[in-house]
Formats: structure tokens, sequence, C-alpha cells
């Protein structure tokens, strides 16, 4: 089967959240298990599109409103990245140092309208187009409904939702951005006044999945404006849990690591990551190490850390670190944390990939009091690397993590407030103190196989009951 994703990220050419790692895994595993998978993205001035050759195997025009831009189709030359990688080149809209901007409908706009002239060019179709998150809603309704996509008209669609809380939505006035369609139609744009991207993929998809079942529940009483849609259009929709790539994520491997370790020798490889951790950021070795990484936003519950942290560390025996950026606001209140609790509390405001994959190694425990969590990736590497997780009952990390009082291996509060952020610390940081269960519940969860082969399948399947 020929499968294209088409995605305004993947990892590692763009990240900027967990929809890169999902772009830059599945397609490679559903290539592992038979089928022909590839991915579409824009071609960004990053790290990686500036240190990787590509070869030109397209070219075109297309017409956005009343401007014609060029575009190429570049191709990865290096193969190591387990699929086809094919990136849309608009150098006037889409070659920047950022994957989004404010002028993001434009952006896209072309950017899925380009994929879809190149994709009409193949001498073979795909036999599933599979979309990812707003930034590419338009391609199910632009293969049905526009002049210049006929061929498409029964090609099968899937959107993913990764994130439901960002639509795209645009006024009419830009509504000439889309290629020419029959206006009768055009109630399939519409949503509160608005085109709606993620609306209209949801009315236009064949399928439509969430990146976890209970995200997908929860999305039919809280989907920021899209509940009843999603309700009505039900019965085209299913949750599939995220998996993780294994072979990215393996402590026995990890070349960020400051020392490898496996499942069954563990103890000196979390030591010595631990230690590096402590050493570098003041911290007390002997304290059970609690961790953060990802951005600093509402839904992470973020914006609660400051107050939080004060309680924790003026009571507790514990060391702090974090990584992540985002609020303004967030940010200076962590790094005000810093000197009133030198010794006990760091943070690291920004990104980096390296450090992260050393803190999941070195850390006892992973903090992710999050308010809305579609699937949750990070809960899943930290497993993979023995850090326990201290989470919000909510999306995926409900379909992953069971609270170690109910005979599970994680910390779990029910809602997002300081005062049960707090509670689930202090549980976990008693728990430390037993090393003998401490040690038993790590060798555990290092065991847990939440890899992309089981949740490919699962997509596979999915595709075979709209092509047959």
């Amino acid at each position: 089967m020929k499968v294209t994703h088409i995605s305004a990220e993947c990892y590692p050419v763009a990240k900027v959240g967990g929809l890169a790692d999902v772009v830059g895994a599945l397609p490679k595993y559903q290539n592992d298990l038979g089928e022909q998978a590839s991915v579409i993205m824009p071609f960004y001035d990053l790290a990686f599109t500036a240190k990787n050759k590509f070869k030109k195997i397209n070219e075109g025009k297309l017409k956005l409103a009343d401007r014609e831009y060029k575009f190429n189709v570049l191709q990865l030359l290096n193969l190591e990245l387990g699929f086809e990688l094919n990136l849309i080149d608009i150098p006037e809209l889409l070659f920047k140092s950022h994957v989004y901007s404010s002028d993001d409908t434009k952006r896209f706009m072309a950017f899925q309208i380009a994929a879809l002239h190149w994709l009409g060019k193949q001498t073979q179709l795909p036999d599933v187009i599979h979309c990812h998150d707003h930034h590419t809603g338009l391609i199910p309704f632009m293969m049905q409904y526009c002049d210049e996509f006929v061929a498409f008209k029964n090609i099968p669609s899937v959107i993913s939702i990764h994130n439901a809380q960002y639509q795209g939505w645009f006024s009419y006035e830009q509504i000439d951005l889309i290629p020419a369609f029959n206006e009768e139609h055009s109630g399939l744009l519409d949503w509160y006044g608005n085109i709606n991207p993620l609306a209209c993929a949801i009315k236009c998809a064949w399928r439509v999945n969430t990146v976890s079942p209970s995200y997908m529940e929860e999305l039919k009483t809280a989907a920021n404006g899209l509940e009843g849609l999603l309700s009505h259009e039900a019965d085209k929709c299913i949750g599939i849990l995220n998996g993780i790539d294994t072979q990215v994520w393996n402590a026995a491997t990890d070349p960020y690591l400051k020392m490898n370790y496996t499942v069954s020798r563990n103890l000196s490889g979390k030591k010595a990551n631990k230690k590096w951790i402590c050493d570098t950021y003041d911290l007390d070795v002997d304290k059970p190490l609690f961790v953060f990484i990802g951005r600093l936003v509402y839904e992470k519950g973020s914006d609660l850390f400051p107050e939080a942290f004060k309680q924790v560390l003026n009571h507790q025996e514990v060391s702090i670190l974090l990584l992540g950026s985002g609020d303004p606001e967030t940010e200076q209140g962590l790094v005000d944390l810093k000197d009133k609790f030198k010794g006990k509390y760091n943070a690291y405001i920004g990104y980096n990939e390296e450090l992260s994959h050393v803190i999941y190694a070195g850390a006892d425990f992973l903090l992710m009091p999050s308010r809305v969590e579609p699937c949750g990736l990070n809960q899943m590497y930290s497993l993979r690397y023995g850090t326990i997780p201290v989470v919000s009952s909510i999306g995926g990390l409900k379909d992953t993590i069971v609270d170690v009082e109910d005979g599970g291996f994680g910390f779990i509060h029910s809602d997002t407030t300081v005062e049960q952020m707090v509670s689930s610390i202090k549980r976990a940081a008693t728990f430390f103190k037993d090393q003998k269960k401490f040690k038993k519940i790590r060798r555990q969860i290092m065991s847990i196989d939440h890899s992309w082969n089981r949740s490919a399948s699962v997509y596979i399947q999915l595709y075979n009951s709209i092509t047959n």
C-alpha cells in the first residue's frame, strides 16, 4: 500500500512538539511492516536542511489568490530516516528559520496546494493520503471538491488530530487562497463564521483519528468548539495510541547518554547520568530528582510550577530540574526560583535535544501535570529510561500510566492544581525512600512495550478499512 503522510513537522527535520516525533517514526515502522510510506513537508531554513543534501525531482507553479509562486520538490538523498522524505520548497513563504509564524494561513495553504499538484503528476497516486493537524486540514476538502484536483476524488484521506486546541481559523476574506471549487460546498469550510481547516478536515476526511483513545472521548466534551462536530462524526472517528521510536529512545545505544544501560543492568548507568546532571546543575545526587521537559504553556500546567515548586522545595528533601521554554511570565517565575533554592533547584530555559535525553536517563521522576495531553510521548520516553512519571489523569496519560496504589508504576492526580501536584510529588518522594520497591518499579517500567510496532499495525488496519 502506498501511503503519503503530509505534515508541517517531522523529526529530525523540524520539531516544535510531539507531532514531529509521530511523523518521524510512524512511516518508518509502516515500511518495516511492508507498506510503502513516505512524508511530504515544507523545506525550512533549519539545521537539518543546511547539513543534508537534496535532489530536485519536480518544479511547478501554483496560484494563491492573485499571486503566482514557483515551487520545487526536493528529495532527501540520505536514506537513513527509514522512509522517503520529500520537501516542498517555496522560498518566499516556507524557507524560514522558524516553523510557525503570523503568516501561516498563506504559508501552509501554498504548501498544501503544491503538495497536491506534485502528487497529481505521479504515475501512481497514493492509496491513502494521511494528513496531520490543521496545517494540512484543507487537503481532504481540496481532494474532493477543487477543480484542479479531481484526480484525487476517490483517494481515501485520513486526518490525525494531534492537538485540537489549534485549528488554523481564518476569515472568509481569504477564501480566494483556496483553489476554485463549486460554491455549493462552501459550508464544509465553515465553522461558526470562519474557515476552520481542522473542522473541515473532520467533515471531509474518510477517517478521523486522535493520538490516544481517551483523548478521542475527551474531545466530545472539550474540543475548543468542535465537540458537537466530533460527536456527529463519531462513526468515522477512532483513537489510536501513539508509539515511540525505540531505535532512537534506547538507553542501551543512545549516543547522547553519559553512560548507556539496559533493563537488567541499569543501576550504574542511571547513577552516572544523574551524577552528571547534578554536578552540572548544582543539585544533590542523593535526593530524588524530579524533572520537567517540555513547553511552558497553560496546556502543560506549567503556570503552576513556580508556586508548586516553592511549596515542595521549602518542605521536601528533593531536587528539581526543568528544561523548557514558552510563556515569558512563567519562564521568569521559574528563573527567579534559582537564587532562592540554590543546590535544590535549577532551570534551563530553552530547548536542547541532547540534554533532554540525559535528563530522561538521569532523573528519578518526570513531572507531567498537563491540563491537555492528546497522547504524550514524554511519559513513554521516561518509562523507557527507567524514570517514573508523575502525571495528571488526562488524555494519553490516562491510557499509559497506572498509579502505584492501584498496582501500577506511576503517581497520578485527578486535577491540575498546585495542591494535587504537590501531593503527588510528596507521595513520590516518600516512595523513593523504599529503594527496594523503587528499583523494582524502575526495572518494570523499562520493560513496557510502547514501540510503534503495534500502533503502526492499527493504522494499517484503518487504511485497509477504507481502501478495500
